[in-house]
């Protein structure tokens, strides 16, 4: 192996974890963290390092709390095992059943071209199309699998405005440039709209409700993430397309044409699809109206709703004799890897909140005492952004979340700014195809290269940035109804 290869990032933190963990387990005991909390805050120095160094997969380091929890004395062994069995882990296997039948016959397909041909008409209408079919589709199923999705509608809409002999010199790629960006943006903002949307939305829920008892429903999220959704996607398409874009045709020639030809290829709606699309309309019904329906049905949950609906396709015939709309060997392609980070991050903020950890961390925090809330907001959310350029959000909000909550403690601010703050800004990281799956699937169409989407991306960054804080800071306590500078005695 060569000395290059030695000093990796990867072989760094491989040796760099182990170290620090037993380090801080020996030799480092400040005055008032307890033998409990330390074993903890070794334990979560290893995770951490090994997350953004990616020494080992990210979702097996998420497995580390099993071991290194019980044998460091830092929480038992059932306490630990129990978060990875959290509700809103189940909230999301629903969820994602539910996203696997979609795709099985495919319905996603169906609605992304019908919202595009509703849409696109121009060359800036048929990238507003994308935007929002993408942005819609990716509010219920992953970010990657929608913008491995809408890859191949993109790809035969370019082929089409290069095949077109009326079409200027190279504005193919111009427009293929923009599209295929379009298609990764909109797919990681779209994600903030819902609770199962994105990852780090259900690792916030669940940080709340395992620190402070509270639930964060999903028409809760819903008021606050949708707005937030829209916003973005429309800066994101003056954005692109007169400002980091510019476009020689205005019209399409041919575009509409293709986009009917792909729906034509589909033929009439399936029986299947229109199961799958009763079963995912009432899901969503009965999740954004849940509060109104828990007079009828008090112990009505989220997750319970999830879990029932994705049962539900496991029992519903398809129309060839003996099938059912989804099997089991179609079920077990679950993303257990992400699985797996949400169970390693609710177990992180256990170990925070039990062995007294995170009210030892708000003690220390006391520099930030007099810092202007809005400043602090636009610093953690700038500092977030950028360090899930790198690493992966998941594992970004199960690291950071947990010591945010006592921080907001320390210097008396409502958890929620904080919190939210950091979640909302690890779904947008535009610059690099590392930072999200959706920017890696778009990268392999050819059409990009790493300088245009550095170029293109860091100001959407920037934009996004700047949003959000204004967001958080302004409307999410009009929102949600608390006070943003002030640590209630129970989060409302």
């Amino acid at each position: 192996m060569s000395k290059k290869n030695l000093l990796s990032s990867s072989n760094v933190g491989l040796i760099l974890g182990p170290l620090l963990f037993l380090w801080i387990l020996t030799s480092f005991h400040p005055r008032g963290l307890s033998d409990e909390a330390n074993a903890v805050l070794a334990s979560a120095v290893w995770i951490a390092i090994w997350w953004i160094t990616e020494a080992i997969p990210i979702s097996v380091t998420a497995l580390l709390p099993i071991v290194l929890f019980p044998l460091s004395g830092g929480l038992d062994l059932s306490s630990t095992t129990s978060a990875f069995g959290h509700k809103y882990i189940f909230l999301y296997i629903g969820g994602f059943i539910i996203a696997i039948a979609i795709e099985k016959w495919g319905l996603h397909r169906r609605i992304a071209l019908q919202i595009i041909r509703l849409i696109g008409s121009n060359i800036t209408r048929i990238i507003l199309g994308f935007m929002v079919a993408t942005a819609f589709m990716s509010m219920w199923i992953s970010n990657t699998a929608t913008s491995v999705m809408m890859l191949p509608i993109g790809m035969d809409i370019i082929s089409q405005l290069r095949d077109n002999p009326d079409t200027h010199e190279n504005e193919n790629i111009t427009f293929g440039k923009a599209l295929m960006l379009s298609i990764a943006y909109s797919a990681s903002i779209g994600g903030m709209a819902t609770l199962i949307g994105t990852p780090p939305n259900l690792v916030l829920a669940g940080v709340v409700q395992e620190t402070y008892g509270v639930e964060i429903t999903f028409s809760q999220w819903f008021k606050f993430g949708l707005p937030i959704s829209v916003l973005l996607l429309i800066i994101c398409w003056i954005y692109l397309t007169r400002f980091a874009f510019s476009f020689k045709d205005k019209a399409f020639p041919g575009g509409r044409s293709e986009i009917l030809r792909l729906l034509q290829q589909l033929g009439k709606i399936k029986f299947e699809e229109k199961i799958v699309l009763v079963v995912f309309v009432s899901t969503a019904f009965l999740w954004i109206f849940r509060s109104l329906l828990q007079n009828i049905i008090p112990n009505l949950d989220d997750t319970i709703i999830a879990i029932f609906a994705g049962t539900t396709l496991f029992l519903l015939p398809a129309k060839k004799s003996g099938e059912k709309i989804l099997n089991w060997d179609e079920a077990v392609k679950l993303p257990w890897g992400i699985i797996l980070l949400f169970g390693g991050g609710m177990a992180l903020a256990e170990g925070f909140k039990s062995s007294g950890l995170a009210e030892w961390i708000g003690t220390q925090m006391t520099l930030l005492e007099g810092m202007s809330l809005f400043l602090l907001v636009l610093i953690l959310i700038a500092c977030v952004n950028m360090l899930t350029e790198i690493t992966s959000n998941l594992a970004t909000t199960a690291m950071l979340l947990p010591i945010l909550a006592p921080m907001a403690l320390s210097i008396d601010v409502h958890p929620y700014i904080l919190l939210v703050s950091a979640t909302v800004a690890a779904s947008c990281a535009f610059m690099l195809p590392v930072a999200t799956p959706p920017n890696a699937v778009v990268f392999g169409s050819g059409y990009l290269r790493i300088p245009d989407m550095v170029r293109t991306g860091i100001w959407m960054n920037v934009l996004s940035i700047l949003l959000l804080s204004l967001i958080v800071y302004f409307l999410l306590p009009a929102i949600w109804d608390f006070v943003p500078t002030v640590f209630p005695d129970s989060v409302q």
